[in-house]
């Protein structure tokens, strides 16, 4: 345990740089262990606070803190991040010129930075600063990378061992979101600290909504989901450079700001593509998994998997790219069989086939859930949930079930004819009748069992073969030119009538939009947080750092929320150091002023019209009409201008022996502060406006 004198520091600390003024889970116990110079292993999803886990105790420590990332593209986010929060910082790798690294090796000796951030494939080259007087502790991010047993295999991490023997006495901590407890043991071994602290935190990110979607017309769903959320910055993920292209461009054609990203553009093409993205010119990115590693970009709204993802450790750590604010973010999966196949030769051959086919087994059985999703994905980190989280797509739909056994038996009877030679395709096509060029040259037209099937769509077919396969009715032998072949359960529904229970298939269904969201969506535009966003984004372009740099999404909303009118109460919003209040605190105070003065002089303006329309004669009911307002409003708005002043005959609206009714009523119910009471006091006989006039009189 630390001294009391260094503990103490540790709030003020995390309040002056960071903004909180409070730990999240562990992260006080994590950096009271590494300022206690103990070697650590933190594993903590995406957004769960780790980088703070090395920078906060780097501030403390007497030299600087090596942070090993790698990816040399990210590094300035993560020290723009740094500075923007008033804490020196700085980054190294090969293709600096080497005036700019002899400048970085005379602020690590006259100590101006507290951490330096490198690439493993540059180590050799910190050889002057790589001992203990300069480096205080060591950090490696996404720790998983040293290992074979993770997502994310690195060859150039594994030199890292090297280290500790290099380095006895500074502390390590290693990082990543995503370990199992091979890859966790792994991490420890070739590190060279096998007496580390362990550190597992919930793997819950409860903010994220998770969705699995057929992949039927997946490009059309995809553009009718980012219309619905035009500012929302998205991340989709998928299989192949081409397709990132091609998606990216099918996009732009429909009007959505998309780039792609993958290994195969040049350095400068893919540090654009990031900046632009992080500079919230580009809506979209359509990458391949090269993206997004280390990204600190906390308004990321949503991400979507084009393709499913090979295991569920890089799935994991993809969707926790979205939703760091802890805001509500959403998590889409396009599930398909042609994924699987695909998914199934990229690992043939590979050293460590066996497990990367099981963990593919255990990503597809996810995506083909009708349990709770998340209670899947936390049981594969060890972690159990009792309930149901109720923000996943099966939990928000729960399938329903019905009798598929003559559907199965159908099924089932073609695959037989067809003697376990063909494809999905072909089987379904046989079923549903099917007289293309195939079929007949196949002679499968003439079979006893064509068009057995015809009265399901080939669409709903398809999921129900999906869900056979799922139950081992049937399978797929991938060795065939996948072809459907029978299992022993097969003659059981067939020959021994075994029911078989299926599910309804997935519909995507849209919304039809109506006037209540179009009216929500005129009163966003004209939020107060749409008016700091804006300000945010002036701000980050005249200082050229990314808009969540100034403030992430989740302070502005509490901004919003509370609506500080004072330094002393802006400093109060997570997520705003002594740096941030000293640099932007005025302008955001001024734009809440502002737009609280405008919306008191919108509402005095309001009165002022319905008033103008009521001297002129105007009935309740004409007014309403003219102002496209309810009667009831109108109400309000004349006992407000009658308690103001204004002069109202208000015993139009409401006579005198209703005002003495009201008044017994008041007494009686104790004077309470809503109408409901004296509503219902009156059995519902006397209306909100004239129990509002009543009492307006009866107050003035």
């Amino acid at each position: 345990m630390l001294t009391k004198e260094i503990n103490s520091t540790l709030i003020p600390t995390l309040k002056k740089y960071f903004g909180y003024d409070s730990f999240r889970d562990q992260q006080l116990a994590i950096i009271e262990s590494v300022l206690s110079k103990k070697d650590n292993l933190v594993i903590m999803p995406t957004g769960g606070g780790k980088s703070v886990c090395f920078q906060l105790p780097a501030l403390l420590f007497e030299g600087i803190t090596l942070v090993i990332s790698p990816l040399i593209a990210l590094m300035k986010d993560q020290v723009d991040g740094l500075t923007a929060n008033g804490i020196p910082a700085d980054f190294f790798n090969s293709s600096q010129l080497s005036s700019a690294q002899n400048g970085i090796f005379d602020k690590v000796i006259n100590k101006e930075i507290k951490l330096l951030y490198v690439a493993p494939e540059s180590l050799a080259l910190l050889e002057n600063i790589l001992n203990e007087k300069h480096i205080s502790c060591i950090a490696i991010d996404e720790a998983h990378c040293i290992s074979t047993w993770g997502h994310d295999f690195r060859p150039s991490y594994q030199q890292l061992g090297f280290l500790k023997k290099l380095l006895p006495n500074t502390p390590i901590i290693a990082l990543t979101a995503t370990a199992d407890k091979a890859t966790r043991q792994d991490i420890v071994d070739q590190l060279n600290i096998p007496n580390a602290t362990q550190f597992l935190s919930s793997f819950d990110r409860k903010n994220i909504e998770l969705e699995v979607r057929p992949a039927n017309d997946r490009v059309s769903q995809i553009i009718k989901f980012i219309n619905k959320k035009p500012k929302e910055a998205g991340i989709i993920y998928c299989l192949s450079r081409k397709s990132t292209e091609q998606l990216a461009s099918k996009l732009n054609q429909n009007g959505i700001k998309a780039a792609a990203y993958h290994a195969g553009l040049s350095f400068g093409e893919r540090t654009k593509t990031q900046e632009d993205f992080l500079f919230d010119k580009t809506q979209v990115i359509c990458a391949t998994i090269a993206f997004g590693m280390g990204i600190d970009k906390s308004n990321v709204r949503w991400v979507i998997h084009f393709n499913m993802p090979k295991n569920i450790e890089g799935y994991y750590q993809e969707i926790g790219r979205c939703g760091r604010d802890g805001i509500k973010a959403n998590a889409i999966l396009f599930h398909s069989y042609a994924d699987v196949i695909q998914l199934r030769k990229f690992a043939e051959g590979a050293s460590n086939e066996e497990v990367q086919l099981a963990k593919l087994e255990r990503m597809q059985q996810f995506s083909e859930a009708t349990t709770c999703r998340r209670k899947i994905l936390l049981s594969y980190f060890g972690e159990l949930l009792s309930d149901n989280c109720g923000n996943c797509d099966v939990c928000k739909n729960p399938p329903q079930f019905f009798d598929g056994t003559t559907i199965a038996q159908k099924a089932l009877s073609v695959i037989a004819r067809l003697k376990e030679s063909e494809a999905t395709g072909i089987v379904i096509d046989v079923l549903r009748g099917a007289n293309n060029a195939t079929i007949i040259d196949k002679g499968y037209d003439k079979l006893k069992s064509h068009g057995v099937g015809k009265d399901i769509s080939w669409r709903d077919w398809q999921q129900y073969i999906i869900q056979l396969i799922n139950q081992g009715i049937c399978e797929i032998a991938f060795h065939k030119h996948n072809a459907l072949q029978l299992t022993i359960f097969s003659q059981k529904v067939l020959f021994e009538n075994k029911q078989v229970h299926l599910t309804y298939p997935v519909t995507i269904a849209e919304k039809a939009v109506i006037q209540k969201e179009l009216r929500e969506t005129k009163v966003k535009k004209d939020s107060l947080f749409e008016r700091l966003r804006k300000l945010r984004h002036q701000i980050s372009l005249e200082e050229n750092i990314p808009a969540y740099l100034v403030f992430s999404d989740a302070a502005l909303k509490e901004m919003e929320r509370a609506r500080p009118m004072s330094e002393a109460e802006f400093l109060k919003i997570s997520g705003v150091g002594q740096r941030k209040l000293e640099v932007y605190g005025n302008e955001f105070i001024a734009e809440m002023v502002s737009f609280i003065n405008e919306k008191v002089q919108k509402k005095d303006d309001t009165y002022k019209v319905t008033y103008e329309l009521y001297k002129e004669g105007l009935s309740i009911e004409e007014i309403s009409e003219k102002r496209d307002l309810k009667s009831a409003t109108i109400f309000s708005h004349l006992a407000k201008l009658y308690a103001d002043g204004k002069d109202i005959n208000i015993y139009d609206f409401v006579t005198k022996e209703e005002v003495e009714q009201v008044l017994k009523a008041k007494e009686a119910l104790e004077s309470p502060e809503a109408l409901k009471p004296y509503f219902d006091y009156f059995k519902e006989e006397m209306d909100y406006s004239k129990i509002r006039l009543a009492l307006t009189i009866l107050n003035s």
